[in-house]
């Protein structure tokens, strides 16, 4: 109910909600009312196909006292539990705490596992395949959705298993952007580059830093308006990962290759955001999750078991 832009909906769902109890009670008092008229041979009257006969015998007392009980059982279910549009109940139960709950649970009984791993640093756990099992698996819970199963990303989505960081790839800064969660933002750049025709040219110029096939003519002409793309990713084209700029000469795209690609940035700009996993996962969940992400592209022979 949250969602829901003002209270009418609230009360329109309790009132529909109580409406159809009651309503049911209605028909239930209403039906048991009506008297059918008795006749000798105990049916209603009613004939079909010239010989069926309906007979009159009504259904079990107790039948309707269960459907009486269940309808006070409903009304005593609604003061107790949510229901009746935002009214939260008596007992204060929500899905949101049941699954806090019985993540708590599932966090204290998993503590010794993750107990055994919490001594050693994620590169020496990178070599221990039990935290890898481990690892994989809360990558594929928690990471996969974005970065793939086998975790080489897509469009939009960085590849986890090349030597490419943006923030830079030793197992501190892995693990301090699964705990604060990353947000990079490139600003539209079209006004400081100059004309379309500039754009163009600069995205030629882009193109020849990674030795791409490009205009190398307009590639020349780019390169003197690339000084205004220069302060975040320096006058080599080399990025920064101090300000997650990526580096431009290596041919890896983020966000796709090509001059339309690169023209769409630098008009539109883009913004990526990489959320935090602190309030998801335990400290000695991402301390495993880090040591898995920093083995992908640091391939560390398994411990022998």
């Amino acid at each position: 109910m949250s969602d829901f832009t003002n209270n009418f909906w609230s009360w329109y769902v309790a009132a529909l909600t109580l409406v159809g109890i009651i309503g049911a009670l209605v028909l239930l008092w209403a039906t048991a009312r009506k008297k059918m008229p008795e006749r000798s041979d105990n049916t209603t009257g009613h004939v079909w196909d010239e010989d069926l006969r309906e007979a009159n015998n009504p259904m079990p007392r107790w039948w309707m006292w269960l459907f009486v009980f269940t309808v006070i059982y409903s009304l005593l279910y609604l003061v107790a539990y949510p229901g009746l549009g935002a009214y939260p109940g008596e007992m204060g139960w929500s899905t949101r705490g049941e699954y806090d709950s019985a993540m708590v649970k599932a966090d204290k009984e998993l503590a010794p596992l993750y107990a055994q791993f919490s001594a050693k640093s994620p590169e020496q756990l990178a070599g221990d395949a039990n935290a890898m099992a481990v690892g994989e698996r809360l990558f594929m819970n928690n990471c996969a959705q974005c970065h793939g199963s086998d975790a080489r990303g897509s469009k939009g989505f960085p590849n986890l298993a090349d030597s490419d960081w943006l923030h830079g790839g030793s197992a501190e800064k892995i693990k301090e952007t699964l705990t604060q969660g990353r947000k990079g933002q490139m600003p539209p750049m079209a006004a400081a580059v100059g004309s379309p025709e500039d754009v163009k040219n600069v995205a030629q110029y882009v193109l020849s830093l990674s030795g791409g096939p490009h205009d190398s003519v307009r590639a020349q002409l780019g390169k003197s308006k690339f000084t205004a793309c220069a302060a975040c990713h320096g006058v080599d084209g080399k990025g920064n990962t101090t300000l997650g700029a990526p580096n431009l000469t290596d041919d890896i795209w983020l966000h796709g290759w090509g001059e339309q690609a690169i023209v769409d940035i630098v008009n539109k700009g883009k913004t990526n955001e990489m959320p935090a996993q602190a309030g998801k996962l335990t400290e000695a969940q991402i301390h495993v999750l880090t040591a898995y992400i920093w083995g992908l592209s640091n391939k560390a022979p398994a411990a022998k078991l």
